[in-house]
């Protein structure tokens, strides 16, 4: 089974350079390559549009979205939308903000029965009123 990687994971496994990581950092992001890895990471239009926005070079961009292409497209039907705008109310009317974005991740997860691996903390906020299922990393002895 595989598994939806929210923009957070691939912006820090992408554009943050080693030196730099936390012990977070890089614990998120062995689970990261561990999915990759194991073909188990997948993203929707969405999160791939935010990941290439932004990018000035052309080259980088071409770079980045051949990366890209080599994961799982989960795709994304028209009772997505409706269930997306169905969670935003359901969010809202507790005193939960929501971004459409994020609705449409939950939405989607959802559907194909998946969990949703982010470093948002907006998920957890979603997560009583939409049924989201986060992916923890696994916790490694060293």
């Amino acid at each position: 089974m595989f598994v939806l990687v929210d923009t957070t994971i691939w912006s820090r496994a992408l554009r943050r350079r080693t030196a730099t990581r936390s012990a977070v950092d890089t614990r998120l992001l062995d689970e990261w390559s561990t999915l990759v890895r194991k073909r188990r990471a997948a993203l929707i239009g969405p999160i791939r549009q935010e990941l290439l926005s932004g990018i000035r070079d052309a080259s980088q961009f071409a770079v980045l979205r051949g990366h890209l292409g080599a994961f799982a497209n989960v795709p994304i039907e028209d009772e997505d939308y409706v269930v997306a705008a169905e969670l935003f109310n359901r969010c809202r009317s507790h005193g939960v903000s929501a971004a459409s974005v994020d609705m449409l991740i939950s939405a989607v997860a959802h559907r194909v029965e998946v969990f949703v691996f982010t470093t948002d903390v907006d998920f957890a906020h979603y997560g009583p009123h939409t049924a989201v299922r986060p992916h923890r990393p696994r916790v490694v002895a060293r």
